[in-house]
């Protein structure tokens, strides 16, 4: 039997450390070959790392939340031969040599003798009564603060209500879950409830519980790029109200028409293409901005960064060369993009070189929001909810879909008559649809 020790490998594109994220084996347990012993975090997208080899693990080199250089060693399996580590083996304890064996310790100084009179030695602790010798409950040990209690949502509801804390409640469910009759047994044993209030012991149940959540992984790159972009970019926020109620009846008229065969069509894709348009005549938009080299690099192909939420977090895939794509092909994109992030497996490829990004919460969008740029775009689009409400048209009081467009920019490459021109190209094209497909 030999060691194999799996390194932190090179994910390429320059990156000296990533952050691991979870391990997949555990010391001690089985390990097949190509199976994914961790997850790791670059600063764009969660990676799988697979073992070359199966074994056992015989040791986990880090914590998750931990930074790990790439080159070190990640996990040490121990493998059927030699191994690739043979030489990492813990080396034995050397014998002591000839002469120092034969050599005699010098014998210690004596201890001095003990006092004549001891301390008086404490006296015993009396055995703890039973609950049934009592006849009232002893609260047991309390769960850590990272331990939840097992409970099922009635549970946890009628204890809400009770004013009990769960994880003093003795459990006598399978796997350790309180039950119902747990609940009623504390409270006929005396346990504790909190209640507020005076009187009748009515009011409700005061809670002083914390706890502690790690921030790392995707959240932690989130926060890192938040940050960056907040402090580095001083940002100007427009906000324009858009009438998409002709671009909102062409839509519904495409799906009727082209839903079943070609897939039904958002708002999104038609957004882009009104961006993609607007770009064409403020390509200083499309741009990103190097502020430690003070160089604004324009691009031609438009990657459009599209903010998609997922549960561990905010992230951006990119529709690459947005451009070029009909409405369908951009609405197949961006559900493709949005599916891989979900589903965590989104490449960094996919995460990676937009010049430009749409940021959409849907119908919670909101009246307005102030959407923090993408850093180092220069712009970002934010889009807010569709209401409807009565306008003022031509004398007539009429119903129309209105939605607002909260975009933000870099005040340092773009001024706010650009801003303000650039929003209103977008909204010509979402109040006029028939102007985006002119050529």
């Amino acid at each position: 039997m030999g060691h194999h020790v799996i390194k932190m490998p090179d994910i390429g594109e320059g990156i000296a450390e990533v952050e691991l994220i979870a391990w997949k084996v555990e010391v001690g347990g089985p390990v097949a070959e190509d199976q994914v012993v961790a997850e790791v975090m670059t600063d764009k997208a969660m990676v799988e790392i697979p073992s070359p080899v199966a074994g056992t693990v015989v040791s986990l080199g880090g914590q998750p939340g931990e930074m790990m250089a790439v080159g070190s060693e990640l996990i040490r399996l121990e493998v059927e031969g030699a191994g690739n580590a043979a030489e990492a083996a813990a080396p034995a304890k050397p014998e002591p040599a000839p002469a120092a064996k034969a050599e005699a310790a010098p014998p210690e100084p004596a201890k001095p003798a003990a006092p004549a009179k001891s301390d008086p030695a404490p006296a015993a602790m009396p055995a703890p009564d039973t609950v049934a010798q009592r006849g009232a409950i002893t609260s047991p040990p309390a769960l850590a603060a990272d331990e939840a209690p097992l409970a099922s949502p009635a549970v946890r509801r009628r204890a809400w209500d009770l004013g009990i804390e769960l994880r003093y409640v003795p459990a006598t469910g399978p796997g350790g879950r309180i039950l119902q009759a747990d609940l009623d047994a504390y409270v006929e044993a005396g346990g504790k409830t909190k209640a507020i209030g005076g009187g009748g012991g009515s009011g409700y149940a005061r809670r002083s519980g914390q706890q502690q959540i790690p921030v790392m992984g995707l959240r932690r790159k989130i926060a890192q790029k938040m940050q960056t972009s907040w402090s580095n970019i001083p940002h100007i926020t427009y906000v324009e109200e858009i009438d998409v109620t002709e671009v909102e009846a062409l839509r519904a008229k495409l799906n009727e028409r082209w839903g079943k065969q070609r897939g039904k069509l958002t708002l999104l894709p038609l957004l882009a293409r009104a961006l993609v348009l607007a770009l064409r005549e403020f390509p200083q938009m499309n741009a990103r901005y190097d502020d430690e080299a003070n160089v604004i690099t324009r691009f031609e192909g438009v990657q459009l960064g599209i903010a998609t939420q997922s549960e561990v977090g905010l992230s951006v895939p990119v529709v690459a060369h947005a451009e070029s794509l009909d409405l369908w092909q951009t609405a197949a994109e961006i559900a493709r993009l949005a599916a891989a992030v979900r589903a965590g497996k989104a490449t960094r490829e996919e995460l990676s070189g937009s010049t430009i990004t749409i940021s959409s919460l849907g119908p919670i969008g909101g009246i307005a929001s102030t959407p923090i740029i993408n850093h180092p775009e220069v712009a970002i689009v934010g889009v807010n909810r569709i209401i409807e409400r009565p306008m003022l048209r031509e004398g007539q009081v009429v119903a129309r879909k209105l939605m607002n467009l909260s975009s933000s920019f870099d005040h340092r490459i773009v001024d706010g008559m650009e801003a303000a021109e650039f929003v209103q190209a977008i909204r010509r094209g979402l109040e006029t649809p028939a102007l985006m497909f002119l050529e």
